[in-house]
């Protein structure tokens, strides 16, 4: 009998870059011969996810892969639970004796996204959920940023990394503080960046896809970090009987095809020399990139309330 295989999704379907990606590495994964079942969790309830994916899990499945660093808390609940299921996380930190964790290097290309921004100036950095992964891709970037500013960016957390309203409202307020460059680590909501980034003039700089290739003219970069690889070894490595289970697996820049910074038109030559000597000595390993942010952080005054329910999708 065939194994069962479930890929869990938190947000909405339709929405949003890093979903998308999971469910491109799923494909992948099919046509390979490790089909998943997709399951989608829209609440932004730790608890409530939770119970979701207890309930999903209670059908027996072989593999639950779940997408994200959202997913650590949760699989760390129940995975006990189920002995008999095997568990991989994505982006995240958590593993056991029955769970793997699989994370593609995103330090490394916000590391890069922070030196280009520190070489524009005004630059600051908005996310969603105050998740491991968020909180080292917003350390790295930040560290990017001082190495060749000497000073902090402009950076904060929403709350929710699937509400364009929010997004919007936030990098208003950035754009109200200077900000000039925006790098958004973000899902559904990032719809409500790019569209204050074009009121305002601002430069924006996406993660885990290739925005620049979908709008060029709001995306100075794109810290490309492509986590549906996390799901496609994931899969592969179960249907070998080989997750990975009891430790982190991790993809660096010898990745290329699936970690590295895509530039626009605009990034001078000047910008993309500097851009190569700091990836160069990154290979090498030369620099180790901070993992963790101890500055000061921008917070919105009369932050609007959360969008309930699904919203229109990213035409991107």
């Amino acid at each position: 009998m065939s194994a069962r295989r479930v890929l869990v999704l938190f947000g909405h379907p339709g929405r949003g870059g890093f979903n998308e990606a999971a469910v491109e590495g799923a494909a992948r994964a099919a046509r390979a011969g490790h089909a998943l079942q997709i399951e989608w969790i829209a609440d932004n309830d730790p608890d409530r996810r939770t119970e979701r994916l207890a309930d999903l899990c209670a059908a027996g499945p072989d593999l639950v892969i779940v997408h994200g660093g959202q997913g650590d808390v949760p699989v760390a609940r129940i995975a006990p639970r189920f002995a008999r299921t095997q568990f991989a996380i994505t982006q995240g930190s958590h593993h056991a004796a029955n769970v793997a964790s699989y994370d593609i290097l995103q330090e490394h290309t916000a590391f890069l996204a922070g030196v280009l921004a520190g070489l524009r100036g005004g630059a600051a950095h908005l996310s969603g959920e105050r998740v491991r992964p968020g909180l080292k891709g917003r350390a790295a970037y930040a560290d990017g940023v001082r190495r060749v500013r000497g000073q902090d960016p402009l950076t904060g957390f929403c709350g929710n990394q699937h509400d364009p309203a929010l997004a919007s409202a936030w990098t208003d307020g950035l754009a109200a503080r200077g900000a000039r460059v925006v790098f958004a680590m973000m899902d559904g909501g990032r719809i409500g960046i790019t569209e204050s980034c074009r009121r305002h003039g601002l430069r924006q700089i996406g993660n885990v896809l290739d925005w620049v290739a979908r709008d060029p003219a709001v995306f100075l970069a794109s810290a490309l970090a492509d986590s549906g690889l996390c799901v496609e070894r994931a899969a592969a490595d179960h249907a070998a009987g080989a997750l990975r289970v009891g430790e982190i697996t991790h993809f660096g820049l010898q990745a290329e095809a699936s970690l590295r910074l895509v530039l626009g038109a605009d990034v001078s030559a000047e910008e993309r020399r500097i851009l190569d000597d700091w990836s160069a000595r990154l290979a090498r390993g030369d620099v180790q990139v901070a993992g963790d942010y101890t500055g000061q952080e921008f917070a919105l005054e009369q932050a609007p309330q959360a969008a309930v329910g699904p919203v229109a999708a990213n035409p991107s």
